[in-house]
């Protein structure tokens, strides 16, 4: 099972790399976080030059993190110039100067200059000192180049593991096996000037609205400005079309159970029973003034709309069975509507006007000719138990 980034599943890279030497090291510890190092950047041979606590060592295991395998192959050596006997191109890695005249090169550096060897067959070594001291002068003699880091001048002692680790990194790098390891996914294609073009027109027209192009001479500039915030951003027809959504949403208002509309619930329900006995509790047409209506009703909830609605939308049971609020089924408008059930639910409020009361029968009548049935729920119950509602609803929809 993969970790963070531990996959066993994938192929561990194996190819020439540099041996890891690490010099008198003092805790086990610290022999596994460079092993795990190692092994996060494709370095396996590793050397111990008289290691402080022996070895094996129990502790290296635990701190290698998975990295048993450059544990298991490390080899013991009994001083510096044994590890490096087999070597012809050696690197130490020291903080301090030595003063000795070899060149002093950085982490990319060497590693520009192992990686030929390297491919030629050549065995180089990469050799690290002590936690406490570093290198010695007569170590760092046995080296063909000096490696060290630009680091903060008043603290420069570097963890060894983060020694290696650094240049371990500019060594995958040059060797050309540092290919990112993932990317994000691209889930949607740029977009189109003409999509963009829409957009740009939507979110003006609804800026003149409120007056944003405020004073008219600046105008032009600022709707350069707007657009060139959205060119430099390079939209996808996804980003776009979300804008969309975010503007007609502040401009026109939330759908669902939100709060927060023009009336609160007895304004909205006085709404519904005066639609009601006027007989217009049916969906104008496009003709009409008021073919806003349902979008109306929808932005407008009673508290028992909200409470069953929200209801609907957290309870399981009815996941996935298609319930929309305010939604025209012919001339009428219904508080509940499932079209894959064919089924409306009706809330029926506490007093009722006999003209709306003839009103919703006439809607029955006219819903189960065309195969919906029509369940009535009456509106207090749903504010006194909305659990009880949801489980005669279940049994009633089964």
């Amino acid at each position: 099972m993969p970790g963070a980034g531990t996959d066993k599943t994938k192929r561990w890279i194996e190819q020439p790399a540099p041996v890891v030497v690490l010099v008198e090291p003092q805790m086990g510890e610290n022999i596994g976080a460079c092993a795990r190092a190692m092994a996060n950047f494709g370095l396996s041979r590793l050397r111990l030059v008289k290691p402080v606590q022996g070895w094996p060592n129990d502790r290296a295991r635990v701190m290698a993190a998975g990295a048993d395998r450059v544990l298991e192959a490390a080899t013991l050596h009994d001083s510096l110039a044994d590890a490096i006997a087999d070597c012809s191109f050696v690197l130490a890695a020291t903080a301090r100067n030595h003063d000795q005249a070899k060149p002093v090169v950085g982490a990319d550096a060497a590693a520009a200059e192992m990686a030929p060897r390297v491919a030629a067959g050549e065995t180089v070594a990469l050799v690290f000192g002590r936690e406490r001291n570093g290198l010695e002068n007569h170590e760092v003699g046995q080296a063909d180049r000096i490696i060290t880091l630009p680091v903060n001048p008043a603290f420069a002692s570097l963890n060894l593991a983060q020694a290696v680790v650094i240049v371990g990194y500019e060594w995958f790098k040059q060797s050309g096996a540092a290919a990112m390891p993932f990317t994000a996914p691209e889930r949607s294609p740029p977009v189109a000037k003409q999509q963009l073009e829409a957009f740009f027109g939507d979110l003006e027209r609804e800026l003149e609205k409120v007056e944003f192009f405020r004073p008219a001479e600046k105008r032009g500039v600022m709707q350069v400005n707007l657009r060139n915030i959205f060119q430099r951003i390079a939209p996808t027809k996804q980003d776009i079309r979300t804008l969309h959504g975010v503007v007609t949403a502040l401009s026109q208002g939330r759908k669902g159970p939100a709060r927060g509309g023009t009336f609160d619930s007895d304004q909205a329900q006085t709404l519904r029973d005066l639609l009601a006995e006027h007989g217009a509790s049916r969906a104008p047409s496009e003709r009409t003034p008021l073919r806003g209506l349902p979008r109306l009703l929808r932005r407008n909830p009673t508290e028992a709309e909200r409470t069953l609605w929200q209801a609907l939308l957290n309870d399981r049971r009815f996941a996935g069975r298609g319930f929309k609020r305010q939604v025209p089924i012919g001339l009428h408008v219904n508080d509940f509507v499932s079209f894959p059930l064919k089924c409306v639910i009706d809330l029926v409020p506490a007093e009722e006007a006999a003209a709306a009361t003839q009103a919703r029968a006439d809607k029955r009548v006219w819903l189960a000719e065309r195969g919906y049935r029509m369940i009535e729920i009456a509106a207090g119950e749903v504010e006194q138990d909305v659990g009880g509602v949801l489980d005669r609803l279940e049994a009633t929809i089964q």
